[in-house]
């Protein structure tokens, strides 16, 4: 059970991995003559790169930790998240974060916590909805919302079933696992995830993070 379940998280975190280098290979059928993409392309696979083996030493350890803090602005980490999950429809669109926000966290962690949350967005949304992700900041934390107009989840399911982990209403597509990583990922910074929705009506999680001056 236990091989299972660190299975499952290390699939995740690959799968994040995967749409990265997925999105230069698409890319490249357009842009390989184009210096500033093989710049950009290098700068990808050596970020890819450097996670998988950050991931495999934390499985050499027995232990998903997570990695180090360090202090990151919010809006280029959200602009990352967005551009790894651009590959597929809807393509989530990124708010201008007006305001200077900037985190004292583990930033791969972080990135892939929010790509979580819009790949389930996306899964969730017909191609031509829409997919939303704003930050700013209140209270001494950054707020990061992801609100979609996909097919929402009953309150039943909110309730009981949203924050544990492979319990998923995507059958063989998901693993039930984003959700809930992405909340013990708030939870260990003294943050939480809030989600709002019902059937028909599209959801939105609003992720809450002290700032890094906070």
């Amino acid at each position: 059970e236990a091989f299972n379940r660190i299975s499952a998280f290390v699939v995740h975190d690959l799968k994040n991995v995967a749409a990265q280098l997925a999105l230069v290979v698409k890319n490249a059928e357009r842009h390989r003559q184009n210096p500033a993409f093989i710049d950009d392309a290098l700068k990808t696979v050596e970020n890819a790169a450097g996670r998988m083996q950050r991931l495999l030493a934390q499985l050499a350890n027995r232990a998903l930790a997570t990695g180090p803090a360090r202090p990151f602005g919010l809006g280029g980490a959200l602009a990352e998240a967005v551009a790894i999950c651009a590959g597929r429809a809807p393509v989530p669109q990124l708010h201008p974060v007006a305001e200077a926000l900037t985190l004292h966290a583990d930033r791969d962690r972080f990135v892939a916590v929010v790509c979580h949350l819009l790949r389930n967005a996306q899964e969730a949304t017909p191609a031509d909805g829409h997919v939303e992700l704003s930050a700013y900041g209140r209270d001494a934390a950054a707020i990061i919302e992801v609100a979609d107009t996909g097919s929402g989840m009953d309150e039943d399911f909110v309730r009981e079933s949203l924050f544990r982990p492979f319990r998923t209403t995507k059958g063989n597509a998901g693993m039930g696992v984003g959700v809930y990583e992405a909340r013990e990922f708030a939870h260990a910074l003294g943050g939480d995830l809030v989600v709002v929705s019902a059937p028909g009506h599209g959801t939105t999680c609003t992720l809450r993070l002290p700032l890094a001056d906070a």
